[in-house]
């Protein structure tokens, strides 16, 4: 019942975001050694500012770190590449939309992600279709 029906935590939304993740083709994952998948309610204001963001709900994930285009193997102390989802904005945007939350977080996790690689929109668009 709707009554029942409550916004997940960020462990629940950052567990749904792994299981997401399992769910792409295994060629994409494979690739994908390393990035670690966060979850948080904002970005903290110093992204806001680097975004030039004029809210705290403008942005739904971001990639931090050097994708592999850019990657050479004299990199040395380097951060782990992450992927942030945005658990209030993702859920502002599931409450204005018609979609699942899951194929939202589906498609942020993929445009992140997919700023590893250095994709173009239609890439990640069909890494998107064959979703298992």
């Amino acid at each position: 019942m709707w009554t029942d029906l409550k916004a997940p935590s960020l462990a629940e939304m950052e567990a749904m975001a792994h299981d997401v993740f399992e769910r792409l083709p295994k060629r994409f994952r494979d690739l994908c050694e390393g990035v670690i998948i966060r979850v948080d309610d904002f970005p903290t204001d110093e992204v806001l500012d680097d975004m030039e963001c004029e809210s705290e709900f403008d942005l739904l994930g971001l990639f931090q770190g050097v994708g592999l285009p850019f990657q050479s193997t004299g990199d040395i102390g380097r951060l782990p590449n992450m992927v942030w989802l945005y658990r209030r904005p993702i859920l502002d945007y599931w409450a204005e939309h018609e979609e699942t939350l899951g194929s939202i977080v589906r498609h942020v996790l993929v445009h992140e992600i997919g700023h590893h690689f250095g994709l173009s929109d239609d890439d990640m668009a069909g890494i998107e279709a064959g979703v298992e």
